[in-house]
């Protein structure tokens, strides 16, 4: 059982180590549900799979659908003003076509749970390893290639590289898990106005999976909800005990 939990505790140290930077610039850039839209979006792409090719080829089709739905916000920002109106209903789009295809399978219900929050506790070794090398080689372009880029460019590597990230998380763990640990880390790291933002956000996230995972199994909880639980929890109290900080107050 101890193998089970340090399996589950190091994939979800994983999807927040990357995560937490993507975390903080979408914050930044005033676009939060991009994660639920391109996260949706890869659950589509999995669930044509599931129906139509008995899911084979569910990573490269799933990528795929993330890749279009990345590429279209990159290019939705350039081309409207209600920016987080189309990610809204590219999310919309999304879902509600998860739900239509599925509806056709014979275990839809079962894989739609799957994709909105997985048990992480069951996760294999090898895709865990697998997927910490994909995150730190995207890691390596996002530090090094990423603040050398200008403009659609930049953006459109952003988005790709968000979209390549969100594709192997949703797999292994679910959209409403990869939102959680995407959004709350960053939120209350910038809530605490610390000056090491992602230092920040990667210790109270580990600390909130510790706390997620060890309730869940004690408790048998869901462990996927439960991460969503705790993360969403912590975030929603800390926005009301930290005020946000005025950008005036900020400047100063």
């Amino acid at each position: 059982m101890a193998d089970i939990l340090l399996s589950a505790f190091v994939l979800s140290v994983v999807l927040l180590g990357i995560h937490s930077f993507f975390g903080l610039e979408i914050i930044r850039r005033g676009i939060i549900f991009t994660d639920l839209a391109i996260g949706q979006m890869s659950a589509l792409g999995a669930a044509f799979s599931i129906l139509f090719l008995d899911g084979h080829y569910l990573y490269p089709v799933s990528l795929a659908f993330a890749l279009l739905a990345g590429l279209l916000i990159a290019l939705a920002a350039k081309r409207t003003a209600s920016h987080e109106a189309f990610i809204g209903l590219l999310y919309a789009f999304g879902i509600s076509g998860v739900f239509i295809v599925l509806s056709k399978s014979a275990h839809g219900t079962e894989m739609f749970d799957k994709l909105m929050a997985s048990d992480i506790l069951f996760t294999p070794w090898s895709d865990i390893i697998e997927t910490a090398i994909v995150y730190a080689l995207l890691g390596l372009i996002l530090v090094f290639v990423y603040p050398r880029m200008k403009g659609f460019w930049k953006d459109t590597l952003f988005f790709v590289s968000f979209a390549a990230t969100v594709t192997s998380s949703v797999r292994l763990a679910g959209v409403l898990i990869v939102f959680s640990l995407l959004v709350a880390p960053a939120f209350i790291a910038i809530r605490l106005n610390k000056w090491k933002l992602l230092l920040v956000a990667w210790i109270v996230g580990t600390a909130v999976n510790l706390l997620s995972i060890g309730v869940s199994y004690n408790l048998d909880l869901p462990t996927g909800y439960t991460l969503v639980f705790f993360h969403a929890l912590l975030a929603l109290i800390v926005a009301f005990v930290f005020p946000a900080v005025k950008k005036k107050e900020a400047a100063a």
